[in-house]
């Protein structure tokens, strides 16, 4: 497991009975976590202090319980990156504070690279990795389905100072994106990718990720410039394990380009124990020749 263990604006204070009290920025929330089975004591004297916490119903979806008045945004920091933060439907914060790590290996991977690099960052959400690799020197395109994520996503680059680098901010189905960049013949030498769970297309199409995940990769790797550099995949879906998708970058990438995969657990460490809360699952593969 690789954590995230560099913020100082967020931190995981402590996780029981299906939930994660969590510190954003000032803000203390308290959100439910399906990985948390146990029922630990709630002896930190936070969990009484909580500004909001989200509720899930019984007939699906939930809502946000305000305790005391927050902002309807507000600003976190990590390095020398900023987000903005809501608290949104479906428990979420518009944030994945454990992608960090993540973004920390692609970051490096930019400013050791003996060249600019192009990257394309796939499902890209409101932006964390593509700002982070906007600071690191790189050239993004950012891809979303979400007219309101990319819009998000462009105010973290402002926030984050990098809004004058050079990227691309487009609104697009991912797939019919890279069908078409291969048309354009067109090649990136990082991709991320970040794919949902399920969803549905907007002719209904349903995406479903178990199933819809080789092909896409098999898909990317006719974008792949000759010297790529490295080709991430990010999962919540609990049975797409770190090893599935070593073994497809393995068997589709490095069958081609070389290099190596490495299939890895992203955690976040909880403040009140000496252990970490698994949140999610990554492969790299990296060719550095």
């Amino acid at each position: 497991m690789i954590l995230s263990d560099q913020w100082l604006d967020y931190e995981l204070i402590d996780c029981s009975e299906g939930e994660r009290l969590e510190r954003w920025g000032d803000i203390l929330l308290i959100r439910p976590d399906p990985q948390v089975i146990w029922s630990t004591p709630k002896k930190d004297i936070r969990w009484k202090q909580a500004d909001a916490r989200y509720l899930r119903s019984k007939t699906g979806g939930g809502s946000w319980e305000v305790y005391h008045k927050i902002p309807a945004s507000w600003t976190i920091s990590y390095r020398n990156l900023s987000f903005g933060i809501k608290t949104m439907g479906f428990k979420h914060t518009g944030l994945f504070p454990e992608q960090a790590a993540n973004w920390d290996t692609v970051a490096n991977i930019i400013r050791t690279a003996d060249r600019p690099l192009k990257v394309l960052n796939l499902f890209a959400y409101t932006g964390g990795a593509t700002v982070s690799a906007l600071s690191a020197g790189a050239f993004v395109t950012h891809v979303d389905a979400s007219k309101g994520m990319v819009a998000w996503a462009k105010e973290n680059a402002v926030l984050s100072g990098v809004s004058d680098r050079p990227v691309r901010w487009l609104v697009d189905d991912c797939r019919k994106f890279v069908e078409r960049e291969i048309r354009r013949g067109n090649h990136y030498d990082i991709i991320i990718m970040d794919p949902p769970s399920y969803g549905r297309g907007p002719g209904g199409e349903v995406w479903k990720l178990e199933d819809e995940i080789y092909p896409l990769v098999s898909l990317c790797a006719n974008i792949l410039s000759p010297d790529a550099k490295a080709f991430l995949i990010n999962s919540y879906t609990a049975g797409l394990s770190p090893a599935v998708m070593q073994y497809i970058l393995g068997v589709v990438i490095v069958k081609q380009f070389g290099g190596s995969v490495e299939a890895r657990e992203l955690g976040l460490p909880v403040t009140t124990s000496s252990y970490a809360l698994p949140c999610g699952s990554t492969a790299i593969w990296r060719n550095d020749e």
